[in-house]
């Protein structure tokens, strides 16, 4: 497998599907700018269709969404004892996925809010890049 500069190992897109597929617990952190200041939070995910959807309620993330803005989502694991892991990036356009009949099948995953509100807003990432590095 190829190394970029540092010499992690560059993973595939299709690797980094992967794990972005089956990685539990299925969280990562949503990057954004709001009022001009960077703004990264924690959101837990599902990867459906190529992109990462998430759930929220009215606020920032929800606003970077229904204003088309180009997000940044990353999710690792890391292994402390043996100090190896991996990171996927996810970079492309969010939006808020409001026609009905996408709502309902995106209910559909398991995708279940674990903190308090009803988080009642899908939010979706349409990937334009998926990169990825390994430290083995």
């Amino acid at each position: 497998m190829p190394t970029d500069r540092n010499g992690l190992t560059v993973l595939t897109v299709d690797e980094c599907m992967r794990l972005l597929s089956s990685h539990v617990p299925r969280v990562g952190r949503i990057s954004f700018v709001s009022d001009n200041k960077p703004v990264i939070l924690p959101v837990n995910y599902a990867f459906h269709e190529g992109s990462v959807v998430f759930r929220t309620d009215p606020g920032a993330k929800l606003s970077a969404a229904s204003g088309g803005e180009y997000v940044a989502f990353e999710v690792d694991s890391i292994d402390t004892t043996w100090e190896e892991g991996w990171s996927v990036l996810v970079q492309g356009r969010a939006e808020e996925v409001t026609d009905p009949d996408e709502v309902e099948r995106l209910e559909n995953l398991p995708l279940r809010p674990w903190g308090p509100g009803p988080k009642a807003a899908y939010v979706r990432i349409m990937s334009t890049d998926i990169s990825g590095r390994r430290l083995d």
